[in-house]
């Protein structure tokens, strides 16, 4: 199906979301790859594969360049773009995939809205979040709160975190057309402070955090 979203942010940055509805072959035959690259992918197999090949592609649709440079992968599982000082961040739900690219320090979440997620929420709810939940809106809030904290997490980039604890969200009023939220990771001497943003699309939320400057 293609790319579904697409929206340029604070300081050149850019985030988008794209369905995939292409195999494999598609994307292998769109793209020349770096020989680290190729190490990772042939570890891959099914559905690891489709969505390594899905954001690999729209991070090259989304820079506009002609030559893509390399994704490789740091010592903690995070992506980063080789001799770039460009930050990304890649997520994947069902068939969507949603990366962004940032000069900031970033990271991004899209989850399709499940009511299961109701069953771990209290998992990675603090006690002062579940006050701010409406009731009516609560299996929105949950995803809203799941994606803003696996952003931040994202951005923080070592693991280690627990969601309950060291990720926090500020109270927030959500619209489906969007909304600015902020958030925190605090974990021994690491306090940082993060600016997010989330919206809906169609029965998908998507979350993006940028750390403050």
């Amino acid at each position: 199906m293609g790319l579904i979203f697409r929206e340029s942010i604070v300081d050149n940055g850019v985030v988008g979301v794209w369905k995939t509805t292409e195999d494999d072959a598609f994307f292998e035959n769109s793209m020349d790859f770096y020989t680290e690259e190729l190490e990772e992918l042939t570890l891959l197999k099914a559905r690891k594969r489709s969505e390594w090949l899905s954001s690999r592609y729209l991070l090259h649709l989304l820079s506009d360049r002609d030559i893509r440079g390399a994704c490789l992968k740091d010592e903690y599982g995070k992506p980063y773009l080789k001799n770039s000082e460009y930050h990304i961040s890649v997520s994947h739900s069902d068939d969507y995939t949603a990366v962004i690219g940032s000069p900031v320090v970033c990271g991004i979440d899209i989850q399709k809205i499940v009511s299961k997620i109701g069953r771990i929420a209290r998992r990675f709810i603090s006690d002062e979040e579940w006050e701010y939940i409406p009731e009516a809106d609560a299996l929105l809030y949950y995803h809203v709160l799941w994606g803003a904290k696996e952003a931040m997490y994202k951005c923080y980039g070592k693991k280690s975190l627990i969601f309950k604890e060291n990720i926090l969200v500020k109270p927030f009023n959500f619209c489906s057309e969007g909304f600015f939220l902020e958030g925190k990771v605090i974990k021994d001497n690491y306090n940082e402070n993060y600016t997010l943003f989330c919206r809906q699309i169609d029965q998908l939320v998507l979350v993006y955090a940028l750390q403050n400057t």
